[in-house]
C-alpha cells in the first residue's frame, strides 16, 4: 500500500519535471501507479466501509511504540529487530503470538511511523515559503471570557503573517485554518515549517510522525513541510514574533465572537492591512514584497479538502456516542449500544450509522468540563447575549415549576445576571449540579442569591452534603446598630 508521504513525493517530482518513467524508479512503484495518484483530484479521507479487525497485539501497541522510540536515540546497529521485539513481548510480557504474527505488526507500526526527510535547516527563505505556529488569546466567546487558539502562517520573505482563530490546536484545526488561508491568496506555499509542537505531529530525531489527517491534507495540496527542531527557538523567531504582534494589535482590547466564520474572514484583511509597512530588513513595502510570494505560490488542487478524521466508537445505552473521555454527542436511542461512524471535524462532529447514512450534527464540545450535546446548558451563552428568548428555552422547560414562575417574574436587569451565573457555574460546576443547587436555594429561602448557588452547586459536583439552611434570621437589631454608628 502506497502512503501519502509517498503520494506527495511522486506529485512533488512530477512539479520539477521529472518523468513518469524517472518518478516510478525514484519511488520504487509502477508507471500505472504512478499515474493514478498524479490524475487523483481528491485526497480527502474516505468514510470506514470495513472495520479492521482487531489484532491480539493492539493492548502491547503503547510498549511496542515506547521500544522503537527508544530505539531513535541509540545507535542503529542496536535497534530492535522484529525478532528481539518477539522475544522481549514472550519473556517480559508473557505474550503468547507467534513471531510472525508480531513481525508482520511490527512492520505495519513501521510503515505508519515512516516520514519524509527534514532537508530544510537552513535559516534562507524564498518566496512562497512560510513557518506555522499557534498563539492563544482571552475573547468573549459567546459572551463567555475563553481562552482560544490562533493559527498563524507567517511568510518570512515579505514578513506578511494570515491568521485564523480557532477553537483548539489539533491536526483537523491546524488543517482548517490552513485551508481558509490558501483560498484567500489563492495558492499554497511551496514549504511549511512547523513547530516540533504543532498538533499535525512532531519531529523523532532524523525523521518526523504526522496525524493521518495530516498526510492526507499535505499530499492533496502538495506542499513540502518539516519541523522545527526541539527547543530551537531561532529556526522559528519569524513565526513567533508574528504571532506575538497580531496578538497585540488585533486582539486587544478583548475581541467578541458570535460567528467564528465570519469573524476569520475579515481577520484576514485585518492582517493584510499590518503589512501596510515597509520591511524591517529590505525597506522595501511589505505589500509589495508579499506579491513575490504570491507568484511563487502552488496552484490550488481542483477539489478542496474535506477536513475530517473518521472513527469508529460504539453507542452507550442512551445511544449516544463518548469522545475524549467527557464529551457525549447524542444519536438516537435506537443505536443503543451499537457501533457507529464518527466523522470529527474542527468544529462538528458527525454520527453515521454503520451503512454511512447520518444520523446527527453536533456542535465539537473543547476543554476538560464534561459536556452533553442534549443538555439545555448549550443554549445558556447565547441566551446570556440574547436573554428576550428565555420564555421558550429549554433551560427554562428544565426547571420546577415554581423556580420557573420565580424566574418569569424577573425583570430583564434581573434576569441577565442570573443567566450569567447560571452560565459561569455550569461551566466549573457542571449543568446539573447547578440546576440541582438553584432548586435548593430557591426551596430553602425562596429567592436566589449567587454565593448560595455557587458554593452549593460546588458541594454538588464535589460529592458532598447540601447545605442545611435555618430559619430565616431577623437581621433587624443589626441594621438599627448600623444607623446608630452612622449617627454618631
Amino acid at each position: 500500500m502506497i502512503s501519502m508521504h509517498e503520494v506527495n513525493s511522486i506529485r512533488t517530482l512530477r512539479r520539477r519535471g521529472e518523468s513518469v518513467a524517472s518518478i516510478g524508479r525514484i519511488v520504487g512503484h509502477s508507471e500505472p501507479t504512478v499515474r493514478k495518484y498524479l490524475k487523483a483530484q481528491d485526497l480527502s479521507p474516505a468514510m470506514p466501509k470495513k472495520r479492521n479487525r482487531p489484532s491480539m497485539l493492539d493492548e502491547y501497541r503503547p510498549i511496542i511504540e515506547e521500544w522503537l522510540d527508544e530505539d531513535s536515540k541509540t545507535w542503529r546497529k542496536q535497534h530492535h529487530t522484529a525478532r528481539r521485539i518477539w522475544q522481549r513481548l514472550r519473556d517480559e510480557q508473557d505474550c503468547t503470538a507467534c513471531e510472525s504474527t508480531v513481525r508482520h505488526y511490527v512492520a505495519r507500526l513501521k510503515t505508519e511511523r515512516m516520514s519524509l526527510k527534514d532537508a530544510f535547516l537552513e535559516l534562507a527563505w524564498e518566496p512562497g515559503e512560510a513557518q506555522v505556529d499557534f498563539g492563544e488569546f482571552d475573547a468573549y466567546y459567546y459572551g463567555v471570557r475563553t481562552r482560544l487558539s490562533f493559527l498563524v502562517v507567517d511568510f518570512p520573505f515579505s514578513n506578511q503573517g494570515l491568521a485564523q482563530v480557532t477553537l483548539g490546536q489539533n491536526a483537523e484545526c491546524v488543517c482548517e485554518g490552513l485551508k481558509a488561508i490558501f483560498d484567500y491568496i489563492g495558492g499554497v506555499p511551496d514549504r511549511l515549517v512547523f513547530d516540533n509542537a504543532a498538533g499535525v505531529g512532531r519531529k523523532l530525531c532524523d525523521s518526523f510522525r504526522t496525524t493521518e489527517v495530516f498526510g492526507a491534507f499535505a499530499a492533496h495540496y502538495g506542499f513540502e513541510f518539516s519541523f522545527c527542531n526541539p527547543e530551537s527557538g531561532n529556526e522559528k523567531g519569524g513565526v513567533e514574533n508574528k504571532v506575538g504582534a497580531i496578538r497585540r494589535s488585533l486582539f486587544v482590547p478583548l475581541p467578541t465572537l458570535t460567528n467564528l466564520e465570519m469573524y476569520n474572514k475579515h481577520l484576514l484583511e485585518r492582517c493584510k492591512e499590518l503589512s501596510d509597512k515597509k520591511h524591517y530588513k529590505k525597506g522595501e513595502p511589505e505589500c509589495q514584497l508579499f506579491i513575490e510570494d504570491i507568484f511563487a505560490l502552488i496552484g490550488l488542487p481542483e477539489k478542496p479538502f474535506n477536513v475530517i478524521r473518521y472513527e469508529t466508537h460504539k453507542a452507550d445505552k442512551y445511544g449516544k456516542v463518548i469522545l475524549s473521555g467527557n464529551h457525549r454527542y447524542s444519536s438516537d436511542p435506537a443505536f443503543a449500544e451499537q457501533e457507529m461512524i464518527v466523522g470529527i471535524k474542527a468544529t462538528y462532529i458527525l454520527l453515521f450509522d454503520k451503512d454511512g447514512t447520518l444520523i446527527a450534527k453536533h456542535e465539537r464540545a473543547y476543554g476538560s468540563a464534561p459536556s452533553d450535546s442534549t443538555e439545555p446548558a448549550r443554549q445558556l451563552p447565547l441566551l446570556c447575549l440574547k436573554p428576550g428568548g428565555w420564555i421558550n428555552s429549554q433551560v427554562r422547560a428544565d426547571l420546577s415549576s415554581d423556580l420557573r414562575a420565580y424566574v418569569d417574574s424577573m425583570d430583564k436587569a434581573s434576569l441577565k445576571p442570573l443567566l450569567r451565573l447560571m452560565r459561569d457555574e455550569q461551566a466549573g460546576s457542571g449543568y446539573a449540579a447547578t440546576i440541582q443547587s438553584m432548586e435548593r436555594v430557591f426551596a430553602a429561602t425562596g429567592s436566589l442569591d449567587a454565593a448560595s448557588v455557587v458554593v452549593g452547586a460546588t458541594r454538588i459536583a464535589a460529592g458532598d452534603t447540601p447545605v442545611q439552611y435555618d430559619d430565616p434570621v431577623d437581621l433587624s437589631i443589626y441594621d438599627s446598630v448600623f444607623l446608630e454608628a452612622q449617627n454618631d
